[in-house]
């Protein structure tokens, strides 16, 4: 009982010492500077990263600002792990916690872990590859298997895809195979018109010709003048005429609607027929006896 209470006050007497107590108070105040520096380096390190890509994308000589805007985005995301992780070292440091032992121990535990993190490995190195051969970007429309969309992220192991309907896809870095990048080049796109057999060719193609010539310096998106190509097909009394644009990289299906709504305004403006579904009804008359 006796060495119990000794036990007892000994404790109490390291609790309420003012040595320990000067301690935590030096230590809380060197973990709270230590987390606002850290705050305000991220915060500051990533404005400086913006600016400076901002005035790398600006420049004439500049030629891939996607790149830039994916590169710009990972050092960010490298940025943010040095310094936190540079944060909880120095907070345990305050803490006087011997920081030789737990990396040691670290390192052993990370050597037994790296043998089943083959694939983390392989997210990692397939990053770097994909980053650095530039194959997408930020901003890019591209199809990885099933998952299709606009890149929002690049990391070193995972990609992040905002899907059309709103869906987000992340995928491993390790498992991305095939890539269907539909914002490197211009985009092309034909446009079907259907047409009766009855209509007048050349006035139509007079019309859609003149209509074309307009088009460029009405839309910005447009590479060049649209082509009108003819007759693409004749089935029944229908024909099919087709139209061909070229645009910048994703812009295609935008002047392709403006292309078929002013056309088929343009045809009924000229009495010009276009074809129609048509859909027959068939009746069958009952005799009656009278």
């Amino acid at each position: 009982m006796e060495e119990s209470k000794k036990l007892v006050d000994r404790y109490w007497d390291k609790l309420t010492s003012q040595a320990l107590w000067e301690r935590v108070i030096d230590a809380s105040i060197e973990i709270i500077i230590i987390l606002l520096v850290s705050w305000l380096a991220v915060r500051l390190g990533k404005k400086f990263i913006n600016k400076v890509f901002l005035m790398r994308m600006r420049s004439p000589l500049n030629h891939s600002e996607r790149r830039q805007r994916t590169i710009a985005r990972l050092l960010q995301s490298v940025i943010s792990y040095v310094v936190y992780f540079s944060a909880i070292i120095g907070i345990l440091s305050s803490l006087e916690i011997k920081i030789a032992g737990l990396l040691a121990g670290a390192g052993i535990v990370g050597l037994a872990i790296g043998f089943g993190a083959q694939s983390l490995v392989k997210d990692v190195i397939t990053g770097f590859f994909i980053i650095f051969e530039d194959q997408f970007g930020v901003g890019d429309y591209i199809k990885i298997n099933a998952a299709e969309g606009t890149v929002v992220e690049i990391g070193l192991r995972t990609t992040k895809i905002n899907g059309a309907t709103g869906e987000q896809f992340i995928i491993p870095n390790g498992a991305i195979g095939e890539v269907v990048n539909y914002s490197i080049n211009n985009s092309k796109i034909f446009i079907d018109l259907q047409m009766t057999t009855n209509a007048d060719f050349e006035k139509a193609e007079a019309i859609i010709h003149k209509y074309l010539e307009t088009l460029p310096n009405l839309h910005e998106e447009l590479i060049a003048t649209p082509a009108f190509l003819g007759v693409q097909n004749v089935k029944g009394t229908e024909v099919t005429i087709r139209i061909a644009a070229e645009t910048l990289p994703q812009q295609q299906y935008g002047i392709a609607r403006i292309i078929r709504r002013d056309v088929t305004k343009l045809f009924e403006e000229n009495n010009i027929p276009m074809a129609y579904p048509k859909m027959m009804f068939y009746g069958k008359d009952e005799g009656r006896s009278e």
